[in-house]
């Protein structure tokens, strides 16, 4: 489970983070993660939000989906820095894969997408 403080909840954030102009994204054929830096200087802790769509399989699929995303991102927030806003779209073979599959999109995903991130608000 994801603690309250590591969700984005808003439309206005999801939507900062797909469209941001310091976005990058990295994708596998499960997941595709969207990362966002926003203000470091705050001490924001990451926060992430889930979109798995009807694409994906019945609520009973969708559900399962993204109750294993949350449990794999939550053993992962210690890879992405503070002030990072993320959404974790699943692609619909997503609803096929095991927890495990997951896991190993995530850590293919999130390094790829923070560091892009970085790189772009660096420079």
């Amino acid at each position: 489970m994801l603690p309250a403080r590591h969700r984005l909840r808003e439309r206005a954030d999801f939507a900062a983070v797909l469209k941001g102009p310091g976005g990058a994204r990295a994708a596998t054929r499960l997941l595709v993660v969207h990362a966002n830096q926003t203000d470091t200087r705050a001490g924001q802790p990451p926060r992430v939000g889930l979109v798995v769509s009807k694409a994906v399989g019945i609520a009973v699929i969708r559900n399962r989906t993204k109750r294993r995303l949350r449990a794999q991102l939550a053993a992962r927030l210690d890879v992405v820095p503070c002030g990072f806003d993320l959404v974790v779209r699943a692609n619909p073979i997503a609803g096929q894969a095991n927890s495990s599959e997951l896991g190993a999109a995530l850590d293919v995903c999130l390094p790829a997408a923070v560091a892009k991130a970085s790189a772009r608000r660096a420079s």
